[in-house]
């Protein structure tokens, strides 16, 4: 029987990738070189690499194992409650590198300084989630909350829902977000009607609603700047 003892020159280079990070940088690797030092080590019949390649196949790619619970990758061969930890942790870890450029009392100014807090959060998911940003007399950002997750095309928030979390929070002012799975970030008329019903109830308890977002891949659209609120 052939020796199952071998040395790392025996292992292809591709499938180094923790060499190939220290000799080129991580700019280098491919995604799936990055999962597989995430991941350590393969299994019997496939190097961490192959198995980071057949992650990302099996899941739908990159974006989409973003979103991807860990009891989910538990289900794909060779991805055990461990590897499944170590994933989730990266992805959340590129999340919140992603926020840690912004100072703690974030200010919004413009349509793009809350799309920019919640981009990066929102453009992944897979069902409508609907956000409220929730600021003080200052445009501070003094909390955030996702009121509704809806179906793969709907997201159904009612205004007492919004105000009520935004009263509890001693709220001057809000901005609505949410996000198509679709990465179309075109309003749909439900998104206006929505919005004309909340910009009204705001007028009535005294909590202006600056501005609601539509958030797509990589785009959004401001309802404000399109003249709809």
């Amino acid at each position: 029987m052939e020796s199952l003892n071998f040395t790392l020159r025996d292992v292809p280079i591709e499938d180094r990738p923790r060499e190939r990070m220290i000799q080129h940088g991580a700019e280098a690797l491919s995604n799936a070189e990055l999962l597989a030092i995430l991941l350590r080590t393969g299994t019997i019949a496939e190097s961490a690499v192959r198995l980071a390649e057949r992650l990302l196949r099996e899941s739908g790619g990159l974006r989409k194992l973003a979103d991807v619970s860990t009891e989910q990758l538990t289900e794909i061969k060779g991805i055990g409650a461990a590897k499944a930890l170590q994933i989730k942790a990266g992805i959340e870890l590129g999340r919140r590198m992603a926020r840690s450029t912004m100072n703690d009392a974030v200010t919004i100014r413009s349509p793009q300084d809350a799309a920019a807090l919640l981009m990066e959060d929102m453009r992944y998911l897979q069902k409508e989630h609907f956000v409220c940003l929730f600021l003080n007399t200052k445009n501070h950002v003094i909390g955030q909350e996702t009121l509704s997750m809806g179906s793969l095309n709907a997201s159904i928030v009612h205004p007492r829902e919004v105000f009520r979390a935004a009263i509890k929070r001693s709220s001057a002012s809000i901005v609505c977000a949410h996000n198509h799975p679709s990465g179309d970030p075109t309003p749909s008329p439900e998104d206006i009607q929505l919005t004309q019903r909340l910009v009204e109830a705001g007028e009535i308890v005294g909590i202006e609603v600056l501005d609601h977002l539509v958030i797509g891949d990589r785009r959004f659209v401001s309802l404000k700047e399109l003249g709809l609120m």
